[in-house]
């Protein structure tokens, strides 16, 4: 019966969700172009407003849990699993604060509107994941913007989605890197819990009234651990945080 009901809600709520993409494609163009990175970074804010907004068309609510325990004026390394494109779009609302910057495959970077050029444009890392040799420097810088300028970055180490919520074992290369070209970082794991459900019928229809759960859980500074250490707790963190 959900699914039925669902088909009429996700046509409206994609209707609105392109609309959106659209609209704001221009306005991020003038902002990034006429007056420079903060007034870029604000209409990417509300972009993501907008768009939490149209899933509450689908009834989908979030809930972060312990924000107020990320170091502030640090460098921060965001981990995380990965269930759907709906954990970045909250990840940007509610983290605005700390600049999320994300790593991201390099066919985002094209063709979507708004979100591409936010990729392009925004201070991320877009990666060939078939090619390391392209990775490492892409990544690199991202460590080193975040280090100079006391932002972050979001890595989701298992590498593509989970179709189920169940957590995929942590690949280790790009947060080792962030981690050795930011060493003043905070590493702060978080664990989303229900983002795969928006889409377990695939991309249409959607999934009705989901509450999305982002707990974060206590930053660990890069440089009281050694790397094997601070992967070890923070995939450990993650999963434990992970109901499936």
């Amino acid at each position: 019966m959900e699914k039925l009901i669902s088909y009429p809600i996700s046509v409206l709520y994609y209707l609105c969700f392109g609309l959106t993409l659209v609209i704001f494609h221009p306005i991020q163009w003038i902002c990034f172009n006429v007056f420079g990175y903060n007034a870029h970074k604000v209409s990417v804010d509300y972009l993501n407003f907008f768009l939490l907004k149209c899933t509450n068309l689908l009834g989908t609510t979030y809930k972060f849990e312990n924000i107020e325990s990320i170091p502030k004026g640090v460098p921060i390394i965001f981990v995380s699993n990965h269930q759907s494109l709906y954990d970045i779009v909250a990840m940007i609302w509610f983290l605005r604060k700390f600049h999320c910057k994300f790593v991201s495959k390099k066919e985002l970077g094209k063709g979507i509107p708004s979100v591409s050029f936010n990729l392009r444009h925004g201070g991320s890392a877009l990666i060939d994941r078939k090619d390391p040799k392209q990775a490492i420097p892409e990544i690199k810088k991202l460590a080193e913007y975040i280090e100079k300028n006391n932002r972050s970055a979001v890595i989701f180490p298992e590498g593509t989605r989970s179709k189920t919520g169940k957590p995929k074992e942590f690949a280790q290369s790009g947060l080792k890197i962030l981690c050795k070209y930011a060493p003043s970082a905070y590493v702060v794991p978080i664990s989303i819990n229900n983002s795969w459900k928006m889409v377990k019928h695939g991309f249409f229809p959607l999934g009705l009234g989901n509450r999305l759960t982002f707990v974060i859980h206590k930053p660990l500074a890069v440089s009281e651990f050694d790397f094997a250490e601070l992967i070890e707790k923070t995939e450990s963190e993650v999963v434990k945080g992970i109901k499936f």
